[in-house]
């Protein structure tokens, strides 16, 4: 099973023609070597080095690393300067009951108003996860299931605050879809989750998507309890 880590590409002309500034090409750049990995948290990040990788002025990175600044995926640390945000216990706990809490509504509202199309996608999706054994592909086939529950919803603030949240989890780390017996647990509660949004049963598909978030936790801190001992 292949670990290796994917580099951001450098940025070019063909990238700007998209109509975006530097400054999010810039944005963009960090965020994907965020993402990927390649900027870990507790990684230092300057803006010398950053410029050289993108091949952008240090002007829109620093316009970038400021946005992110504000966004909490940098934080300026007093010893190393500014660094990709490392969470702590207690950040991972309020990240997972947010979690939680604007995840079960997202399968609240679907029940209540996705399309009988929608519903087919997402179970589709659900079950094209038994496909897969490499955790990238996992992880691809998980964002795009709860990517699609959140559409679900029909409704653009909870979209925006659950899309917010997606950044915040990068800072996680590893996926816990790489632990032995996670990848089929979350299938089987992923299952669930249509099972009551199919069923037009909105307080069960709440309970089942807040269930998906709990173990998830679960296995979140077991990793960290192991790393720490």
């Amino acid at each position: 099973m292949s670990t290796a880590k994917k580099t951001p590409k450098p940025l070019d002309d063909a990238t700007s023609e998209r109509g975006e500034s530097r400054s999010e090409l810039a944005y963009r750049f960090i965020l994907d070597a965020i993402k990927e990995g390649t900027l870990a948290p507790g990684t230092r990040v300057r803006e010398a080095d950053l410029a050289t990788r993108t091949g952008l002025s240090r002007t829109p990175v620093r316009e970038a690393l400021n946005r992110l600044l504000m966004e909490g995926l940098v934080v300026n640390d007093p010893s190393r300067g500014m660094i990709v945000t490392e969470l702590d216990h207690a950040m991972i706990n309020e990240l997972y009951a947010m979690r939680e809490v604007l995840e079960g509504t997202a399968a609240f509202l679907a029940a209540r108003h996705a399309s009988e199309v929608e519903i087919t996608f997402l179970r589709e999706i659900s079950e094209r996860d038994a496909q897969f054994s490499e955790p990238a592909d996992l992880v691809k086939n998980n964002r795009l299931f709860h990517g699609t529950l959140y559409r679900c919803a029909h409704n653009r603030y909870l979209l925006k605050m659950l899309n917010s949240l997606q950044e915040s989890m990068m800072l996680l780390g590893p996926t816990t879809l790489a632990k032995a017996g996670r990848p089929e647990a979350a299938r089987r509660e992923h299952g669930l989750i249509v099972d009551a949004i199919e069923q037009r049963d909105a307080a069960a598909a709440e309970q089942a998507a807040r269930n998906h978030i709990r173990e998830a936790y679960k296995v979140r801190l077991g990793e960290l309890f192991e790393r720490e001992v």
